[in-house]
């Protein structure tokens, strides 16, 4: 025990103090768990598997889409090839029956592989179809959940201006408090409840200490109710200043 005579006002006052302090701390972690956080935490982490997925399957995309255009401009270039032949067939000014047949027998082979490269194209089309479903559905889903998130924030931050504005009410009761102790007392006190995680005073109840609920000798607790006013105690136990 140590006597302090600048005490001034009884360490009772110390009680009211810690139950400012409690309150600001039940309000801080309230803050930190409202369901609103954990919710957009939630939506976050399936954006982002989203945007990872998407990012999969946009190259392949892509990559296919430029497939489907080469094709297309292969069976182009082709059609115009067999259209200009045809032109030449059917303008006279060919007579050879040897030329003519051989013409038409380009016309022929060009429009079977312009076919067989407009077959090629459709499978490739349906495969960019397929990769353009996946994305326009994950585009889809990420919308419903930028929305969801929205009123989510909406509502986190009405209950966390709520949540701030009892803090604040705490606090400047708290302030009240710790100036009518004196700042030396007010220093253990905070430094004895920082050692143990938010108690730093308790009332003395018999030999037991409310803060650990923990026994202390008799003599002891004795000994610190008949203490001069403004003697601090602590508690052998966890630490923190007992009030009697």
């Amino acid at each position: 025990m140590s006597a302090d005579p600048t005490a001034g006002v009884g360490l009772e006052r110390l009680l009211d103090l810690q139950e400012h302090d409690l309150a600001v701390d039940r309000l801080r972690h309230r803050r930190d768990t409202l369901p609103e956080r954990a919710a957009l935490a939630a939506i976050q982490s399936e954006l982002d598997g989203i945007e990872r997925e998407r990012a999969g399957i946009a190259p392949q995309r892509d990559e296919v889409a430029r497939e489907e255009q080469r094709l297309d401009d292969e069976a182009t270039s082709i059609e115009e090839k067999a259209a200009e032949v045809e032109r030449q067939l059917y303008s006279g000014t060919t007579s050879s029956p040897r030329e003519l047949q051989a013409m038409q027998a380009d016309v022929e082979q060009l429009r079977r592989h312009r076919s067989s490269l407009e077959d090629r194209e459709l499978d490739v089309m349906e495969r960019r179809e397929g990769f353009d479903k996946v994305l326009a559905d994950l585009q889809a889903r990420a919308g419903e959940l930028e929305t969801q998130a929205g009123a989510l924030r909406t509502a986190l931050a009405a209950d966390e201006a709520t949540i701030d504005g009892e803090i604040a009410t705490e606090l400047s009761a708290r302030g009240e408090i710790a100036a009518e102790l004196a700042a030396n007392v007010v220093e253990e006190y905070e430094r004895r409840r920082s050692q143990a995680r938010g108690t730093g005073a308790a009332r003395l109840v018999g030999t037991s200490c409310q803060g650990c609920h923990l026994s202390i000798p008799s003599v002891e607790a004795e000994r610190i109710r008949k203490a001069p006013p403004g003697t601090i105690a602590f508690c052998d136990n966890c630490g923190c200043i007992l009030v009697p």
